[in-house]
């Protein structure tokens, strides 16, 4: 039979480590709660954000209607030649509107990603390399 004061000693380290694990897992827990309370955080400011961009955008572009619209009138109202200062105004929006057409399709790249591709590709050999290994 063991001496009582090797068996307490036991049980005091024990008892240490229960405790040292408890702290950890609670440390654990509450790192996990802190980074959950951090994404919610950051979903609401990007949803607040991305509302108040919208609306932002929304009324740079009727400000800027507003001009398209005025612009003209005045000049069909402020020039002796209305029909023809029309004309122009709206060859001049059909020339605008073609080349940023133009442009924008020069620009335009449907692909698909080409790092993505590439990693999903090394992903696929090495899982075909893992097979085969084991298949062996």
């Amino acid at each position: 039979m063991q001496a009582p004061e090797k068996t307490a000693a036991r049980d005091d380290g024990m008892n240490s480590r229960r405790l040292i694990a408890s702290v950890v897992s609670d440390v654990q827990e509450l790192v996990t709660l802190e980074v959950a309370l951090a994404r919610q955080e950051l979903k609401e400011l990007a949803a607040r954000n991305a509302t108040a961009a919208a609306m932002m955008t929304f009324g740079a572009l009727l400000l800027l209607l507003a001009v398209f619209v005025v612009a003209p009138a005045l000049v069909v109202f402020l020039v002796p030649w209305h029909w023809q200062a029309a004309a122009v105004w709206l060859a001049s929006y059909l020339v605008i509107g073609l080349v940023l057409v133009l442009v924008g399709k020069s620009r335009l790249q449907l692909r698909l990603p080409p790092r993505t591709m590439a990693t999903l590709k090394e992903g696929k050999e090495w899982a075909l390399r893992r097979v085969r290994s084991s298949a062996r």
